[in-house]
């Protein structure tokens, strides 16, 4: 029985880890929740999965839980509350599923405390991946991808020596807008945009794939979680996102992931790793899907995924700066307040303005995120 904490219960991720758990009762353990402030929804979860404690994030909204709950859990709130139950002593798996880089500080105290880590946030990657791996390499923490492309890509190396890699191909969807031009999307509205063809994601994250930032994210993180080149990482537009990853070794031999498109997989794995155990999944039926199609993306239509190669390859902070525009400018096109074009313009403008940090602390860091999120909020116009 392996003890688990979520962050991030009550999103996309963090509802079907439960559903995961649901279908595997005799193999996981609920110890701690966490949610920003969807009281209703985690309600619901302490009751079925009996946590002994919960995180709300947002003060008042877990002032407002105590209220409505017995005395049978403990309910804590803010950052203080995530880094507890990310280091629990009973806990043994933390899974990191919160939004944006609310996630970075949890998982650090998840990694000196030796927890293993099933990474769902990747904005923790992004914004510090050297440290952050540093970290877990000088602790001896194994941090499991849950991304499909990284858990992908993960499977992939399983057994393999590293050293033989030659390149790792990350798949993407393309999005709802691939094949459009630019002048088709400079009037897209956030409903068209939150219409993904293949996946069910939050809100955020579906955007983020709609720009095809989600994709420049994932190599940044793939970049440190695999400890690779960012040269030798690829990015190939699969519409059917059947294969989710793929790596290329020294002798020409492609090894891939394929799979449906189902977090439910992915999630399932990390969390059994190093085991893979039985479900109910929906099974792959390659001769139903009959045809897999490949593209390259088109960069100039989509600008996003070439400025997180140029962060990457700038190095220093602008990776941090790159998440904590993208990150504010997609809430400001959810919220109606700027058009979709606008988001790779004030990212641009950003990395454009800042002073890199070349080996930043994690306070650094925090102060460079902050400057960005700031930056950015003052120049919207």
């Amino acid at each position: 029985m392996k003890n688990i904490s979520i962050l991030g219960s009550t999103g996309s991720i963090g509802m079907q880890t439960l559903d995961v758990i649901r279908q595997n009762k005799d193999k996981f353990n609920v110890v701690a929740l966490a949610v920003k402030s969807n009281i209703d929804e985690l309600s619901s979860q302490i009751k079925e999965f009996k946590p002994e404690v919960v995180v709300v994030y947002d003060e008042n909204k877990a002032i407002e839980l105590k209220r409505m709950l017995s005395d049978d859990v403990e309910v804590l709130c803010g950052m203080d509350g995530l880094k507890t139950i990310s280091s629990l002593e009973n806990v043994d798996i933390v899974l990191t599923a919160l939004v944006g880089m609310i996630g970075l500080i949890p998982t650090i105290e998840a990694i000196k405390s030796k927890k293993t880590i099933a990474l769902a946030n990747k904005e923790t990657l992004v914004t510090a991946g050297e440290l952050v791996m540093n970290e877990a390499k000088k602790h001896e923490v194994k941090i499991i991808p849950v991304d499909s492309e990284h858990s992908a890509i993960f499977q992939c190396l399983n057994g393999e020596d590293t050293k033989c890699i030659e390149n790792i191909t990350l798949t993407a969807s393309g999005g709802p807008f691939r094949g459009k031009t630019k002048n088709e999307l400079l009037d897209v509205t956030k409903l068209q945009a939150l219409k993904h063809p293949n996946w069910n994601m939050g809100s955020k994250i579906t955007i983020d794939s709609a720009t095809l930032m989600n994709k420049g994210l994932e190599v940044i993180e793939a970049r440190w979680m695999f400890d690779i080149d960012p040269s030798d990482i690829k990015v190939l537009v699969h519409p059917q996102s059947i294969i989710h990853s793929m790596v290329q070794f020294i002798d020409g031999s492609v090894i891939a992931q394929l799979g449906n498109p189902d977090m439910k997989l992915p999630i399932q794995y990390a969390l059994s790793y190093p085991d893979r155990i039985e479900n109910n999944f929906e099974r792959l039926d390659l001769s139903r899907i009959a045809t897999l199609t490949f593209e390259n993306p088109d960069t100039d239509t989509f600008p996003c995924l070439k400025m997180a190669y140029d962060a990457l390859k700038l190095g220093g902070t602008y990776c941090t700066v790159l998440n904590a525009a993208n990150e504010v400018l997609v809430n400001e096109f959810l919220n109606d307040r700027i058009k979709f074009y606008d988001i790779p313009t004030y990212i641009s403008e950003a990395m454009e303005k800042h002073n890199s940090i070349k080996k930043p602390t994690l306070e650094e860091i925090i102060e460079i995120d902050n400057w960005t999120r700031t930056f950015v909020n003052n120049s919207i116009k």
